[in-house]
């Protein structure tokens, strides 16, 4: 009786912080959700916990399959790393959200095995009407924390099934996995230790990829680490002790720049001997007190210096041909046909209505490709002024203009080698620029604006328009020997109004989407409103929809946007299209319409960020093209 009190007791506390916390009983998914980066980065900074964890997880799975459970580990915030179970009921929690990246605390979902176990730190057994939300009585979750070896919780192990199964051995068997996985997180920490300690110096050089060594005030090498010598193409033995001149150029010069206190970084240069490439070098000097004894020289390959810009500026492609929604034959057959050439390297020409998804197609098809791993480099021709579109394209070298960085700057083709480049809005490619892009896509090499050597370059071009270029071509706005050159592969995403059939299902699916982005309910949208939506015409296509949609979700399934009238139903749900916005700073209110506010506030989002359009995007999340199109349309000057 007195542990039955006492479990009693845990679950009125958990039910009474549920409460404190807000959490709507009446809720389905998690009120926090990570995704992309995020989880990849929780998983990386979980990843001793989730090494240890895995080979419990599917020992303790084996004894369970097929009996209607799954097994999930959660971090210490109670943010799930793995999942693994029965299928069935896999796609019950998925259909809940209950997914890696989903936040199982009480904060974020209510009482619960694993935001319990946390809260407690114990181990807890929680099943049906003892979850704090409604969705949840179906399930009996038991959970015990996991912790290291100063004590502290560093994850749950969760065992979860039908309410039906519940058994009290259940919590038992979690409970002896989680001290399994708690020995295996000493023993590793142990090992770590003893290796750190051995090998400390020796890895901290050589797991370096870029080449070190160190010169001493004689001007000879004393420390060399294995890339350096690999690059070299040389034994250790053969180059310690040797002289550094034949290696690194202006030796004098750099030890003279150093001497003066002047710094020497990250400049573009050739090594001696029969070292090729470029490489950009960086000295530090190394001191005794106020004397210089030596200098560490750290040299990069500027390929790999690009490979670095293109991963960490976010030169990938995200979506692919599973994240394209529709069911329509015209979709259907645009995805099938994308897919077969996808692995091609010819040159493809999407054309389409503004709004249809080039880009997600374009992504797509890269990701498909052989070329997956390597850089997508979006480029929106329409975007970048006349000026500066060819040093944009093909890059510069240095001195090539005032205010050009001195050591130059590799263009988008460059960034691109490997990978794809897709030139958005190619119909809006000046003609002088059109000329030079022929050349390269011909001889697949690139000169930088003010150099003379020529790169080789080994790109896919996936170019994209919503103008007809045919027709461009004869007004001679376009030229025809380009016209030809792109549009070897033609691929025509269809638009909104040629697949009204799909409208249901991405109803549905930005319903979904904008109600999780905008932590609110699923509204319910009326028949009226879902039958103007199909007779609209959508000439914004899947944008417009989108955009449509999340407005709906803020107006609790009505809109304040007015589609067509002569496609409107008399009885659709409207509220007021002007919206109240804060006036300066006196607080005053005024109404504007939608369009002046997006405007004003990209502007303010422009100054915050002081034109990165890269980081206005991630601010008002939408993709960089669709900034520009805003841009443009509404004459913002950046």
């Amino acid at each position: 009786m007195k542990e039955e009190s006492l479990y009693k007791n845990i679950i009125e506390r958990s039910h009474k912080r549920s409460e404190e916390y807000g959490v709507e009983k009446d809720r389905i998914i998690s009120k926090k959700i990570i995704k992309g980066i995020e989880i990849q980065e929780n998983i990386e900074k979980n990843k001793l916990l989730i090494n240890a964890a895995i080979e419990d997880m599917n020992t303790l799975y084996s004894f369970l399959k097929d009996t209607g459970f799954v097994i999930i580990l959660t971090d210490k915030d109670g943010c799930i790393l793995s999942v693994i179970g029965d299928k069935d009921i896999l796609n019950e929690g998925q259909n809940m959200d209950m997914i890696v990246g989903a936040y199982m605390n009480e904060e974020s979902i209510g009482s619960n095995a694993m935001g319990t176990a946390i809260k407690e730190n114990i181990p807890v057994q929680i099943t049906a009407k003892e979850h704090f939300i409604t969705a949840y009585h179906k399930w009996t979750c038991s959970a015990a924390p996991i912790h290291n070896e100063k004590g502290k919780i560093i994850g749950t192990l969760n065992l979860t099934g039908e309410s039906k199964n519940v058994h009290p051995h259940s919590l038992g068997l979690v409970v002896a996995a989680v001290k399994s996985i708690e020995n295996k997180l000493r023993i590793n920490s142990t090992e770590i230790k003893m290796i750190e300690a051995y090998e400390y110096i020796n890895a901290v050089i050589d797991s370096v990829k870029d080449g070190i060594y160190v010169v001493g005030r004689d001007g000879r090498v004393k420390t060399i680490n294995k890339a350096a010598l690999a690059l070299f193409g040389v034994r250790e033995d053969f180059i310690l002790n040797k002289r550094v001149d034949d290696i690194l150029p202006n030796w004098e010069v750099i030890m003279k720049t150093l001497e003066k206190g002047n710094v020497y970084e990250d400049e573009e240069a050739n090594l001696k001997g029969n070292i090729k490439g470029t490489f950009h070098l960086s000295v530090t000097p190394i001191f005794d007190g106020k004397v210089m004894i030596g200098i560490v020289v750290t040299f990069k390959e500027l390929e790999n210096i690009l490979t670095l810009v293109k991963h960490y500026s976010g030169y990938s492609a995200r979506y692919t041909f599973d994240d394209i929604v529709g069911e329509s034959k015209a979709i259907k057959e645009v995805i099938e046909f994308s897919k077969a050439i996808s692995k091609s390297p010819s040159t493809v020409l999407i054309n389409g209505e503004s709004g249809t998804g080039k880009e997600l197609m374009a992504q797509s098809i890269h990701n498909e490709s052989d070329r997956a791993h390597n850089s997508f480099i979006a480029v929106n021709c329409g975007a970048i002024p006349n000026n500066l579109i060819e040093s944009e394209l093909f890059g510069y070298a240095e001195g090539a203009f005032t205010g050009a960085k001195k050591s130059g700057c590799p263009g988008k083709f460059e960034l691109a080698n490997k990978g794809t480049l897709f030139l958005d809005e190619i119909g809006e490619m000046p003609l002088h620029m059109q000329v030079k892009l022929l050349r390269v896509l011909q001889e697949n090499v690139v000169t930088r604006v003010g150099a003379s050597e020529a790169i080789d370059i080994d790109v896919r071009i996936i170019a994209a328009t919503n103008k007809n270029l045919k027709e461009e071509v004869k007004k001679g706005s376009f030229r025809e020997d380009l016209f030809y050159r792109l549009n070897v592969i033609p691929i025509i995403v269809p638009s909104l109004r040629e697949r009204k059939e799909d409208i249901p299902i991405l109803l549905r699916y930005y319903l979904r989407n904008k109600a999780i982005k905008l932590n609110k309910h699923i509204p319910k949208v009326s028949e009226s409103l879902k039958k103007s939506m199909i007779d609209y015409d959508w000439p914004g296509n899947i944008r417009e929809l989108e955009n449509f949609i999340e407005n709906v979700v803020n107006f609790q399934g009505k809109t304040s946007y007015k589609l067509d009238k002569e496609n409107r139903n008399e009885n659709e749900e409207i509220v007021d299209s002007h919206i109240v916005c804060e006036k300066n700073n006196n607080k005053s209110l005024d109404f504007v319409s939608l369009e002046v506010l997006e405007t004003e506030y990209i502007k303010k989002c422009l100054i915050e960020y002081k034109g990165n359009i890269s980081k206005v995007s991630k601010k008002l999340e939408i993709s960089r093209n669709t900034l520009y199109t805003k841009i443009k349309k509404y004459n913002i000057d950046i």
